[in-house]
């Protein structure tokens, strides 16, 4: 399974969004630091739940950083978020 497959199961799973898009930009950063010569080490999550509503947008994104913790801790160098919630 693919990091980015590995993101979107388990942010489905955990959020049930209504819009989800993992977008891999590792090739933005070829060469720089913490790039991985394969890929799938930068993404782009643009996702909307119902389970961020009222959450303030730091609220919202600590709840994915947790969610991720694992990938962020081995496989992800960056990660840029949009959380939204369904309000």
């Amino acid at each position: 399974m693919s990091v980015a497959e590995t993101i979107e199961g388990k942010l489905r799973k955990v959020f049930d969004p209504v819009k989800l898009k993992v977008v891999d930009e590792s090739h933005l950063h070829a060469g720089h630091a913490g790039a991985r010569p394969q890929g799938e080490s930068h993404f782009r999550v643009e996702i909307v739940a119902d389970k961020f509503r009222g959450l303030s947008r730091v609220a919202r994104q600590r709840a994915v950083y947790d969610v991720l913790a694992d990938e962020l801790a081995t496989d992800i160098h960056a990660l840029a978020l949009d959380v939204k919630g369904t309000d």
